[in-house]
Formats: structure tokens, sequence, C-alpha cells
């Protein structure tokens, strides 16, 4: 089948693709969640969901490939996404491989949206899992109404998130307001947030020691100026994951501001 991508142009390929490597973490999730992991045959370092992802080869990080392992490995096709690994795409574009990446979400239902998309390259029907995640999103539907928060990733930094991010998105549906109400996505936080808000929403870096991660958000509550103030700690790269389990994250999240904000 010929297919068309708007940046990297015409590509030749076969669906449904038997041999698939998937460099972005939320197409693996997506795979594996649409019963097609049995087609991946390589993954990136940070493709850890679900734990048999694991056992794949590491093909590349987000934006170096190890070249001779996937000329080894034959895919048929390659999973990325776009922004960071743009410069990734046409590099994998002109040596020769058929790559298609699959777009960051700007919403939730975007990334339901992507999950049809993944599905229709792998030639399987993606309705029942995207109806069964719409009706789990649309049951969280404004039930923190009027609370207030402050959110930030450790990224290698604070990095926190205005309109255009699919968390902030996200929030915004279960009823709560943004105290940094800006139009970009993702953004250095611009100084210490309010003092007025509702809540501390902090997610650290994925370790596996929780108390270090608890012991940052408290440090970071405090450089804030916002000890007191209630906060949820996310286990680490749970709400930057914008795969299918994207969902389970917020449910876990909505659990935890229900205990700590009394709603």
């Amino acid at each position: 089948m010929r297919v068309v991508h708007d940046c990297l142009g015409e590509m030749e390929l076969n669906v449904p693709p038997e041999r698939v490597v998937s460099l972005a973490p939320s197409v693996t999730d997506a795979l594996f969640f649409l019963g097609a992991g049995d087609r991946v045959v390589g993954r990136s370092a940070f493709c850890w969901r679900p734990p048999e992802a694991e056992q794949l080869p590491v093909v590349s990080s987000y934006t170096r490939v190890r070249w001779d392992l996937l000329e080894k490995l034959q895919p048929q096709l390659v999973f990325t996404t776009t922004a960071v690994q743009r410069e990734a795409n046409q590099a994998l574009r002109e040596r020769g491989y058929n790559v298609w990446p699959v777009p960051l979400p700007n919403t939730p239902w975007g990334i339901i949206e992507n999950l049809g998309l993944v599905a229709a390259f792998m030639g399987l029907d993606a309705s029942g899992p995207q109806a069964e995640l719409a009706g789990r999103y649309l049951r969280l539907r404004d039930r923190f109404s009027g609370l207030t928060y402050y959110f930030e990733f450790d990224l290698g930094g604070p990095i926190t998130i205005g309109r255009a991010s699919y968390v902030a998105a996200a929030l915004a549906h279960l009823g709560m307001k943004n105290v940094l109400d800006r139009p970009e996505a993702y953004f250095p936080p611009p100084g210490p947030p309010p003092t007025d808000v509702d809540l501390f929403i902090y997610e650290p870096k994925r370790i596996k020691n929780r108390e270090a991660q608890l012991a940052a958000a408290r440090r970071r509550a405090e450089e804030l100026g916002l000890p007191g103030l209630p906060r949820v700690v996310t286990e680490g790269d749970a709400l930057a994951h914008f795969g299918p389990r994207f969902f389970d994250y917020l449910e876990t999240v909505a659990g935890e501001i229900e205990k700590v904000a009394g709603r």
C-alpha cells in the first residue's frame, strides 16, 4: 500500500506489517494494548511499558539510533513520534526505512485518536479499546470542579504546563484550574506560583525509591514557598506518558487528589 506523510513523503508499506520497531514509548504501549506486541521486534530505551516490552532489543534512545542493530532486525515499519525525534525521522527515511511519526497529542482525546492510527497501520480494529478509554475518561469529567492547582514535571529540571498540554487538558476535564494559564504546552516555571492555590501536583523522576521521590517533592514545595500545600506526587513518568496507560495514571492521580483535597 502506498502512503504519503506530509513531511517524510511517499512510501510503500506492507500492511499489516509483521515486523515493527517502535522508538516511541506511547506507540509501544499502544501496540501491546492492541494485542500486537508479538509483532514488535525492537524498541527505544524508554519503552518500558508494558513489562514485556523490556525483553525486546534496544534500538535507540529518543534521538540516537543503533543503525547496525536496526538493519539486522529488518523492520517493515518504524514508529516514532514528533518534536524531539524530528531529526531521527529524517535520518530513518533517508536510509530507506518506512517510518511513521505518531503526533504528540494536545488533549487526551488525541491519545485515543493515536490509538486508532496505530491500529489502522497494524490492520486492527481499535473501536472497542477506544470506546473503553473514552468511557473511563468521561467518567472523570468535572470531578474536582473549581479546584486550582500548580503542576511540575522533573525533566532534568522543573517544567510546568500551559493550555496546549494534554496534561493541562486532562486536569481541565476534571474541572480543575491551572494557576499558570499560558497558551504554550511546556515551559520552565517563570517564578514561584501564587500561594493561594489549592493543590501542588508533582511528577518526579522515574526511580524505584519512593521515599526519595517524596523527599524531592517536599524539597521542591519548600523552594516554591508552598510547604504546607496539599500535594499529589506521581510515581514518575506517569502523566508525562501519552500512551493508553495515561488513563490508568490519570485515574490514580484523581484518587490521590480526592484523598488530599477532601473531595
